[in-house]
């Protein structure tokens, strides 16, 4: 869940010199902050440093970050001519072929001693920025394709649909151990609703898949589907913080495993907190099988070293009674 970050003081020096977009487009410097992470910490998987807005861009509508905060695409879509002008999907793999490339470095590097995850975003997420034109506290716009165009909307999420299957199908063929689909916004979406607007699409990128390859579902706020995600064909389900894991696990079928959910904050917190809460998390899953130790959430700048190194050090020490 973001490995990388302003949290690394390596990580603030390389941006310092090159700067967010030229990192995610030159893949020395991708690879670079892909590593960083997995140089300080024992972590068991290293995750391509990217942004899920690259997809967007290479439909022909790029994004940049707002001084103030959020994300600013260069002009939302407004109507169903600017959603025909996209890009065709089998444009995505040439013009992200720098992704592509960063990965092949990575698993090179990684030599096979760590597993290498690869993302991207769910087309429902990505298309919120699209039309609501970046960032949004109320996602009316989308919404309203949503109910007012459905025609529009699903030529738009079938769009996104084909290219992210070009897009990970690419990834999985660079070195790609598992990908993991961010439903970031899923949990914005009125409940009777979700399936139309989000997990169909899902459920057809998964079946695109090869067979068996293992995709992660994280869906921020969507603890109400987790039963349906669990029957997209994903293997895994990354719970966010909100949900008590053991609860979850108990619920779902035994063939998907969980990941999660330590609440990012605890890391801003003191190293006591951090071990205290990373094993409080692990005892409330002993005896569950499927179980892969990870944050509700995106890690925080505020993040501490220290509080990293606590955390970890308490899932690799941690052990089960034979």
């Amino acid at each position: 869940m973001r490995q990388a970050g302003r949290y690394l003081p390596e990580y603030r020096e390389l941006k310092a010199k090159h700067g967010f977009l030229k990192m995610v487009r030159t893949p020395e410097l991708a690879a670079e902050a892909s590593l960083q992470p997995v140089r300080r910490f024992a972590f068991d998987a290293a995750i391509l440093f990217s942004d899920i807005l690259v997809i967007p861009e290479a439909l022909g509508q790029g994004y940049a970050f707002r001084d103030e905060g959020g994300i600013a695409m260069e002009r939302r879509l407004e109507n169903r001519a600017m959603i025909e002008a996209l890009a065709p999907e089998d444009s995505v793999p040439e013009r992200l072929s720098y992704v592509a490339d960063a990965l092949a470095i990575l698993k090179r590097e990684l030599a096979g001693r760590t597993a290498l995850l690869g993302f991207g975003g769910s087309p429902w997420t990505l298309a919120t920025y699209m039309v609501e034109g970046g960032s949004s506290e109320d996602f009316a716009r989308v919404k309203a394709l949503f109910y007012e165009d459905r025609t529009a909307f699903d030529l738009l999420l079938g769009k996104l649909t084909a290219a992210l299957i070009a897009y990970f199908r690419m990834q999985i063929h660079a070195g790609a151990d598992a990908i993991q689909i961010f439903d970031s916004w899923g949990g914005v979406v009125a409940g009777q609703d979700y399936e139309a607007a989000s997990l169909k699409w899902i459920r057809a990128i998964i079946a695109a898949m090869p067979e068996g390859f293992p995709i992660i579902i994280f869906g921020k706020g969507t603890s109400a589907h987790l039963a349906d995600q669990a029957f997209t064909g994903a293997r895994v389900l990354s719970i966010d913080a909100s949900n008590e894991l053991a609860a979850v696990r108990r619920s779902l079928p035994g063939n998907v495993a969980v990941q999660g959910n330590l609440d990012p904050v605890i890391l801003n917190t003191t190293p006591e907190i951090a071990r205290r809460e990373a094993t409080r998390l692990l005892e409330s899953m002993r005896g569950s099988a499927g179980h892969i130790v990870n944050l509700g959430h995106g890690i925080l700048p505020e993040a501490k070293i220290g509080c990293v190194e606590a955390m970890v050090h308490a899932v690799t020490s941690w052990r089960i009674p034979r």
